[in-house]
């Protein structure tokens, strides 16, 4: 598989990612084991990097899968909410014990929405940026939603990669048009950013529409790689056949379109509310005393996460 050099950090990977999220209890529930093997699979395929967070609590899967591969071969970028130096202390013993490493090749602050946001959790960036001297992280930077966020990033020079929403369609970016997030993106590329893209599919919203999908953002030469969740050996397959070949076979095109993801919730929901309050796109709301997705949902999973009685799922 084609790798690429994430901007100016001499970080090498696959031009594709694998989105670990789509394999944890919040989405496919995957076993330890059945996790770890799709990793390995993925990785045995070509693909070197993979994306996780604190938040995915799916470090285990990652340390399983790592018992057969070889650590300097692969990269490993995991994200955290730490505003203050203890909390990204915090973070960073956490993925280093439980992934069983000794650094992290890419620490994100997750989920920034601007400048001022950077600003306000500054000091949890200055820890990471010491640790980065210390040889704990390779590389330190942001991930976000919001066109605001990727120009934000453009006034920390010392930030070296940003993970922003990218798909032909623009679902889930929250503060304006696909347009002026690609503009801003081609303007951090030229500033020698690494960029990696996250739901080229849109949340599984454009499944249907899977190669043009990808084919559009494959084709912006300023996104370095690709993150993709997936979670079963066909999704695999068929982003590596799109990567490759530029198209899709029909036997495996037709397993991908037969898959209808969607964002459920049990009956057991108490109407708290915490979904409605996590989600950035109003994509959930309390209808007749429950949780309930609407067409904002973009299958990020993430209210799943704030759910005490763990009855949100994406399947």
């Amino acid at each position: 598989m084609e790798k690429r050099l994430l901007g100016n950090t001499g970080i090498e990977v696959s031009r594709l990612c694998f989105g670990s999220l789509t394999m944890t209890p919040f989405q496919a529930n995957l076993s330890i084991e059945e996790g770890a093997e799709l990793i390995r699979y993925a990785y045995n395929k070509g693909i070197n990097f993979i994306d996780t967070a604190e938040i995915y609590e799916n470090y285990e899967y990652i340390r399983e899968a790592l018992k057969s591969i070889r650590r300097e071969n692969y990269v490993i970028t995991t994200k955290t909410y730490a505003y203050t130096e203890e909390l990204a202390r915090t973070s960073l013993e956490k993925a280093l014990t439980e992934l069983d490493v000794d650094y992290i090749d890419i620490f994100l602050l997750h989920e920034q929405e601007s400048e001022h946001t950077i600003r306000g959790h500054y000091p949890a960036i200055e820890y990471l940026l010491e640790q980065k001297k210390a040889g704990k992280i390779r590389a330190v930077g942001i991930s976000t939603h919001k066109i605001a966020g990727v120009r934000g990033m453009m006034k920390y020079p010392e930030l070296d990669i940003i993970h922003p929403i990218v798909n032909k369609n623009g679902i889930g970016i929250l503060d304006g048009t696909l347009q002026e997030m690609l503009d801003a993106l081609e303007k951090l590329h030229n500033m020698g950013k690494g960029i990696y893209a996250m739901k080229p599919l849109g949340g599984g919203h454009l499944i249907t529409k899977a190669e043009e999908s990808l084919r559009f953002v494959l084709e912006k030469p300023y996104l370095d790689s690709i993150a993709i969740g997936m979670q079963s050996k066909d999704e695999i397959d068929a982003n590596i056949e799109m990567l490759e070949n530029g198209y899709i076979d029909n036997i495996t095109s037709e397993k991908l379109r037969k898959k209808d993801r969607r964002l459920i919730v049990h009956d057991y929901c108490t109407a708290c509310g915490s979904c409605v309050e996590r989600c950035q796109h109003g994509g959930i709301s309390i209808v007749d005393g429950r949780a309930t997705p609407n067409e904002n949902c973009v299958l990020c999973g993430y209210c799943a996460t704030v759910c005490p009685e763990f009855c949100i799922k994406v399947i």
